[in-house]
């Protein structure tokens, strides 16, 4: 869906401090832009064109908004490949905490798909789990580093790259192999999963920005072996991730181009089975 429209932009944050406590979504973007990196800068007019989207996709699919909340925005375009953390109000316009390159589906071949669009729910159905740190025989650790959290979104409906029509694939969003792929975050590379910076995932985990059904749960008296101890969940926990495609036809300035593979590395795999096999990482094989 190309945005054709604008709507007004949320005044800018006010400027905070590293070591004030998280009380306000000023000082959450204040973690954002001290935890994570990469990170991209939008403009204020982009900040409005994706607050519209983001708002434009939630009536979409009937995803009201009870209570304030965070969200998830991936913007699967081909020219952007962004994943941002939005503070949704009740009421007024959604600002944005902070925004970084990911990398969504190249439907190139055999297994692999192009992300779907749409929101999609982060619940207690579909468990999180860790990455085990392993590399696979091609020396890549699939989903990171060990310990980085893995969110299921479960199965989704996606179109294939290798054949027409689409068929279910499994959704999820987790960090790669830092050294090989991480760089590469910022165009399409993966197999239809959302792969994000390592410094993104620890951020999303540490503030529970997706864990709003986790800490329904634990209200409840249950526990949960994927929730670090030292967790410091926000009033704002979400539970939606929210995939859109800006259909752009060139790059924002803002979208800083990923660099180039070395030719030495040309021809090896680049992208990693987005599903899970029991405690296997796989990787499929991709031509160049």
């Amino acid at each position: 869906m190309k945005v054709v429209a604008t709507l007004a932009t949320a005044p800018a944050w006010p400027a905070g401090t590293a070591s004030q406590p998280i009380e306000r979504p000023a000082d959450l973007a204040v973690a954002y832009a001290r935890e994570v990196g990469p990170q991209w800068l939008l403009p204020e007019s982009e900040q409005a064109a994706y607050a519209l989207l983001l708002t434009q996709a939630l009536a979409a699919a009937r995803a009201g908004v009870e209570r304030d909340q965070l969200v998830v925005l991936v913007d699967r375009s081909a020219f952007v490949q962004a994943g941002m953390v939005w503070w949704v109000p009740v009421a007024g316009a959604p600002r944005l905490i902070g925004a970084s390159p990911v990398s969504t589906g190249l439907p190139s071949g055999f297994e692999h798909f192009e992300t779907p669009v749409g929101v999609f729910a982060h619940t207690l159905d579909n468990p999180d789990f860790r990455a085990e740190g392993t590399r696979n025989r091609l020396g890549i650790r699939g989903y990171g580093d060990k310990g980085l959290r893995v969110y299921d979104f479960g199965w989704v409906v996606g179109r294939r790259g290798w054949a027409p029509g689409e068929q279910p694939m499994r959704l999820q969003m987790h960090a790669t192999d830092r050294e090989r792929l991480e760089p590469r975050l910022g165009r399409r590379d993966s197999k239809g999963c959302i792969r994000i910076p390592a410094t993104l995932n620890r951020f999303i985990d540490h503030h529970g920005v997706l864990d709003a059904d986790y800490e329904a749960a634990l209200a409840q008296g249950r526990a949960f072996w994927v929730l670090r101890p030292d967790r410091q969940p926000t009033p704002w926990s979400g539970r939606l991730l929210v995939v859109v495609d800006s259909q752009r036809s060139v790059r924002p300035a803002w979208a800083v181009t990923p660099r180039p593979v070395s030719a030495a590395k040309r021809g090896r795999p680049r992208s990693l089975a987005c599903r899970r096999g029991g405690a296997k990482e796989l990787i499929a094989l991709n031509a160049p």
